[in-house]
């Protein structure tokens, strides 16, 4: 699943994304689209959010 898959479960916008872990809404897409990774200060927040743990979040991210 990927990162946009695992946003869309949780039922998040890329902005409400964005805001809760005060990065722009690019940040966001360049994530999803593979252009970069997530610095790990905002992997185990994303991995809340999603629901999932960091390791399942980086496992996704780079499938």
């Amino acid at each position: 699943m990927s990162l946009k898959e695992l946003r869309e479960r949780a039922q998040l916008r890329q902005v409400d994304v964005a805001e809760r872990l005060e990065v722009d809404q690019a940040a966001v897409s360049n994530w999803e689209r593979g252009v970069n990774k997530p610095a790990r200060k905002y992997q185990r927040k994303l991995a809340a959010l999603y629901g999932c743990t960091v390791d399942e979040l980086l496992e996704k991210d780079t499938a």
